[in-house]
C-alpha cells in the first residue's frame, strides 16, 4: 500500500489547528500512519485550487474546503 498523505491546507488560524487535530485523531482510530503535512503558504495553497480554508487533501485529492471536518467524517475519507 502507497504511503497515505494527509495535507492540512490553512494559513494556521485555530479553524486550521482544529481541522488537523481532527485529521490526527482520525488516523489514530483508524490505526492509520500517514504523513502529515501543514501547508500554510497562501500561495501553495491557491495553486492546489484551494479557495477557502481551511482544507484537508487526503492523497492529493481536495476532500474539503471551508470548514472543519469532524474526526468521524474524516474517517469517512480514509482508507479502511
Amino acid at each position: 500500500m502507497a504511503e497515505l498523505i494527509v495535507d492540512i491546507l490553512g494559513t494556521g488560524c485555530k479553524k486550521c489547528h482544529q481541522l488537523e487535530a481532527n485529521a490526527r485523531a482520525a488516523l489514530a482510530q483508524l490505526n492509520l500512519t500517514a504523513q502529515v503535512n501543514h501547508i500554510t503558504d497562501p500561495l501553495a495553497i491557491a495553486d492546489s485550487g484551494v479557495m477557502r480554508t481551511p482544507a484537508l487533501r487526503i492523497n492529493g485529492q481536495v476532500v474539503s474546503q471551508g470548514s472543519v471536518l469532524d474526526t468521524q467524517e474524516i474517517v469517512a475519507f480514509l482508507p479502511h
